[in-house]
């Protein structure tokens, strides 16, 4: 551990005459450590999925070395979709897909941002970095006012601090992650553990489990709680995924919030599937989400924005299709980036 230690100090002095103080402290100190009671998903210092198996420094390094990257184009200008509706009144359910993660849902009379990512970048420094393939399908200052933002985990694609800076609005996340989001100067971030629930604007939002991990920096592996959310109101229940892996959570979601009304689910960054299966289901999966869940409709995200593993941009779309067909065609959404839908 003493060795660990001083080889990453001596890497981030090396490192920090390039790159600087505030970059040094984004890449190797990056979240504060999480302090609470032990329970089945936190040993005292991490936190952990109920399923074994995951993602390991070693598995990186050789998905590195192996990597077969799939097609995606240069980066081009997009066509934004028209400004969303101020609100939708009681009863009423709207999604808009922006892109990657980053949702709109509307439903009586509140205005809910999933995982909102503007920047051009999901990365500690600005200049490297996973870039934009696609511009966002809502332009910033066309968003309605957004009562409550909702943070899945701590990954630079989820969670992004200049859009969050940006939007000034309350911020639901799992635990840990509002300190993180202190550290950055954002205010008023609410912590809440798998299962927990808070009051919304008169709706409920309950934090719900989902098979994934955290890490924003080097030192800072599962430090943060990962998860998805469930909105409640009179418009029934929307269940939004953020990143996951297969598990048992999807059946017991659909169970205890039977029944769900729309179902947001990931689809993209699956392969190599032997390195993306404990983190990210892959679009046959999200039809198996879909049934497990119990949803009346699904509506797929997490893709064609972000080259992030080795599918190629539309691979994700043609796998969800076939997919589809097996399953005999249930109701399972693909919106176009900007576009928003009513849902029944």
């Amino acid at each position: 551990m003493r060795l660990m230690r001083k080889t990453a100090k001596a890497a981030a002095i090396t490192i920090g005459a390039a790159l600087g103080a505030v970059a040094i402290e984004r890449i190797f100190f990056a979240s504060p450590r999480w302090r609470g009671a032990v329970s089945d998903h936190f040993d005292g210092q991490r936190f952990h999925n109920h399923e074994r198996g995951g993602q390991t420094e070693g598995s990186f390094l050789k998905w590195q070395a192996t990597r077969q990257r799939g097609e995606w184009p240069e980066h081009r200008d997009e066509i934004f979709g028209p400004a969303p509706p101020e609100r939708v009144g009681e009863g009423r359910l709207r999604v808009t897909f922006i892109n990657h993660s980053t949702t709109l849902i509307q439903m009586d009379g509140v205005n809910f941002l999933t995982d909102p990512v503007w920047s051009e970048r999901v990365s500690p420094v600005a200049f490297a970095g996973p870039r934009r393939h696609r511009a966002p399908g809502i332009r910033f200052e066309d968003l309605p006012a957004i009562d409550f933002v909702l943070v899945s985990h701590n990954h630079y694609d989820h969670m992004d601090v200049a859009t969050l800076r940006a939007l000034g609005k309350p911020v639901i996340a799992p635990l840990g992650n509002g300190a993180l989001m202190r550290r950055h100067g954002i205010r008023g971030a609410i912590d809440l553990d798998w299962w927990e629930t808070i009051g919304a604007n008169g709706l409920d939002v309950t934090v719900v489990p989902a098979r994934h991990f955290s890490a924003r920096a080097v030192s800072d592996r599962d430090r943060n709680l990962w998860g998805g959310f469930v909105v409640s109101g009179p418009s029934g229940n929307v269940y939004f995924a953020g990143d996951s892996g297969w598990g048992e959570h999807f059946a017991e979601i659909g169970r205890r919030f039977a029944p769900i009304r729309a179902a947001l689910l990931p689809i993209g960054a699956y392969l190599p599937r032997w390195f993306m299966q404990p983190a990210h289901i892959d679009p046959a999966q999200a039809v198996d989400a879909h049934f497990a869940l119990g949803a009346r409709t699904s509506v797929a995200v997490h893709f064609g924005t972000f080259a992030l593993s080795d599918e190629g941009e539309y691979d994700p779309l043609r796998d969800l299709h076939d997919a589809l067909a097996e399953n005999g065609h249930p109701p399972f959404l693909v919106l176009d980036q900007g576009e928003g839908r009513d849902l029944p």
